[in-house]
């Protein structure tokens, strides 16, 4: 009997081993690209609801419009030093580590919302984490995940890939949005709502582990294979007009983020959390289906038109769901806004990328994003205090006013500057 010991503690061993072996060569056999699609997924679908419940827990918590204000733009200012700090980072350190410190700041930052009630720390946390007031594209993970997907799909591929990307996370931000109004369910089960919103909390903080355990399959890239960004040259004087302009957009949208509009909703009409959580689901449906339309658009009447003639139509709507009367009315005007808002994002990344030589790219891609989202971060806190001294619809007009503004500059400044295709 004692005898037998070892050949069992060695079939043992012999059993983990090949289980080991097994679950290496699965993982070897889904594509990096999947992982990566896989990890978006997870992390848009917590933003989609975070950036729903955001403003109500803030307020269930005792703070004023202003406050919520003041959170939205510490988490997108946070999110534009991180966006930088990887910027520097990501030529010299293996992209799947810096993945792997953003899922653990995601872990930590749903952690610490669902524990923390004292408002200065909430602060800080917002400044130093993952919490996204936009559910958009303003996170530190993009620029990565941006980098490895550039190298695991063929330069063929790539437009394609990307546009699945946009996609995935779209569709996924949507999915959020309705489970938003999960605290609102638990209701029947005695959990009320500020403990429900917590467990979403937790929630997020789970789905950044899960994303974590995705990017730890992604393949090491040796840092002797990194390289330096190229710095602009001919392109630079178009890469800043367009930097310019490109943040005026970005200051304009930052006084209606998700977490804005929300509050703007809650306020003015006193919608409900389940209500709410049903619109932004539909608001991320439309949204999504813009993006291939975009595309088709973009081959009929050029780049520059898509974006402009998609977005003023847009913009009008935000500001007439501003003065409507009824709440109906409103969230009528505010879906078509949705259906047209987003159609401006695969053009403009396609036009920076046409009008510049192809050493420039990296580098003009750096230099049109981080302006955009150090802009973004500038207006929630200035929408927050007008919510709070009762302006309600003035953010919603603001933004409206100056993203047309915005359109009208782009048209003059680039409207003979054609890519290669429409020329």
């Amino acid at each position: 009997m004692i005898s037998s010991l070892p050949a069992k503690s060695q079939t043992a061993k012999q059993w983990r081993c090949w289980l080991q072996l097994s679950k290496d060569q699965t993982l070897e056999r889904i594509h990096p690209a999947i992982l990566l699609l896989a990890a978006r997924a997870l992390r848009d679908f917590g933003d989609g609801f975070v950036a729903v419940l955001l403003p109500v827990y803030l307020l269930a918590l005792g703070f004023t419009p202003l406050q919520v204000g003041v959170i939205a733009t510490a988490s997108l200012l946070g999110s534009a030093l991180l966006t930088i700090g990887v910027g520097f980072l990501g030529a010299r350190h293996d992209h799947r580590q810096l993945l792997l410190a953003g899922a653990g700041l995601m872990i930590a930052t749903g952690v610490a919302f669902a524990v923390v009630h004292d408002y200065a720390l909430l602060l800080v946390v917002a400044l130093a984490g993952t919490i996204n007031p936009s559910a958009g594209t303003v996170s530190v993970f993009v620029p990565l995940e941006h980098a490895v997907l550039t190298r695991q799909v063929s330069q063929r591929e790539r437009t394609r890939m990307f546009a699945r990307y946009s996609l995935v996370g779209a569709f996924a931000g949507a999915a959020g949005g309705l489970a938003a109004g999960t605290p609102d369910l638990l209701a029947p089960v005695d959990l009320d709502r500020l403990a429900g919103i917590k467990a979403m909390f937790v929630l997020y903080a789970l789905l950044g582990l899960l994303g974590g355990s995705l990017y730890a399959c992604i393949p090491h890239r040796p840092v002797s294979d990194t390289g330096t960004a190229a710095a602009l040259g001919p392109s630079r004087r178009i890469v800043f007009k367009l930097a310019a302009l490109f943040s005026l957009d970005a200051f304009a949208g930052g006084f209606v983020v998700q977490s804005l509009l929300a509050l703007w909703l809650f306020e003015q009409f006193n919608l409900s959390l389940s209500q709410a959580a049903v619109f932004f689901f539909w608001s991320g449906i439309l949204s999504a289906l813009s993006f291939p339309v975009a595309a088709r658009l973009s081959r009929r009447i050029g780049l520059i038109n898509t974006m402009v003639f998609t977005h003023i139509p847009s913009s009008i709507a935000l500001m007439l769901a501003a003065l409507a009367p009824t709440l109906p009315l409103a969230l009528v005007l505010l879906l078509i806004r949705a259906s047209l808002s987003q159609m401006d994002v695969p053009t403009r990344s396609s036009y920076v990328m046409a009008v510049v030589t192809e050493a420039e790219r990296a580098a003009a891609a750096r230099f049109t994003s981080v302006p955009r989202s150090l802009a973004a971060s500038a207006s929630p806190i200035l929408a927050g205090a007008l919510f709070a001294a009762s302006f309600r619809a003035w953010p919603l007009l603001i933004c409206g006013a100056l993203k047309i503004a915005y359109d009208l500059l782009l048209l003059m400044q680039f409207r003979e500057l054609k890519p290669p295709e429409e020329r």
